[in-house]
């Protein structure tokens, strides 16, 4: 797994966003001491057919002007893809455990962690990696912006690996070049492993990402997953409409 650059991502992604100013600092309490050692769980919330969705993305019809590489010094051979509506790609998985300190995502679990996120919540707070669902984008570049895809904080994203799916919403950015990162909780929800020093997938993820959609609150998952269904429904009616496999 790839040691995270987030730092530097969100000051580049700061830079080129215009972002607000972060909310008041707030005095963290205790953090109770990390679960016991056990299997990370897979459950599943939502009965969409990855298999099926998966076979309505086709082959990739590329936007992006060029490729990113999954790891620092690994090929860039991960293109952004477009299909009715939507952006994809498919990259293995790293964790991000940014945003708000957690008994799972800390300084202690995560030797990058960084306390913010690029995005926060409707109450100004940064997100909580450990409980919320969430795609990383890669930093606005001369590969790809994702800003011109219609893509945003909030956009709904629905996340595929193996057999399993979970819906989400883009919480965070990473650095130029590399792709293929998500929040704790949706390693967690597809049943990777989230340890943020050691967990992780090597390949196998899908990414989806619903232009010009948003998830209201960011923070709220029950959101993501309403709103994410439903524009799942429409693509793939929509695929079956043009005559798509």
């Amino acid at each position: 797994m790839r040691i995270r650059h987030t730092a530097l991502a969100l000051a580049v992604g700061a830079a080129a966003l215009s972002a607000a100013a972060p909310p008041a600092a707030a005095q963290p309490g205790p953090i109770p001491p990390p679960p016991a050692p056990g299997g990370h769980r897979a459950a599943p919330e939502t009965g969409t057919d990855a298999a099926a969705l998966l076979a309505e993305l086709g082959d990739c019809t590329r936007i992006s002007k060029g490729r990113y590489a999954t790891d620092r010094g690994r090929p860039a051979n991960i293109p952004i893809c477009e299909r009715g509506g939507a952006v994809f790609w498919k990259a293995d998985m790293d964790i991000d455990c940014d945003g708000r300190r957690t008994a799972r995502c800390n300084r202690d679990t995560d030797p990058s962690y960084q306390s913010t996120t690029a995005f926060t919540g409707s109450d100004g707070r940064y997100l909580n990696a450990e409980k919320l669902p969430f795609v990383v984008v890669p930093v606005p570049s001369g590969i790809w912006d994702y800003r011109a895809s219609g893509i945003r904080g909030g956009s709904a994203a629905v996340m595929m690996y193996e057999d399993k799916v979970v819906y989400g919403v883009v919480g965070g950015i990473g650095p130029s070049g590399i792709i293929g990162e998500a929040s704790y909780a949706a390693a967690e929800a597809l049943g990777i492993d989230p340890d943020a020093a050691t967990g992780g997938v090597a390949s196998g993820v899908t990414y989806l990402v619903f232009k010009n959609s948003k998830v209201s609150p960011i923070e709220s998952h029950a959101s993501a997953v309403e709103l994410g269904e439903e524009l799942v429904r429409r693509f793939l009616a929509g695929a079956k409409g043009t005559g798509g496999s």
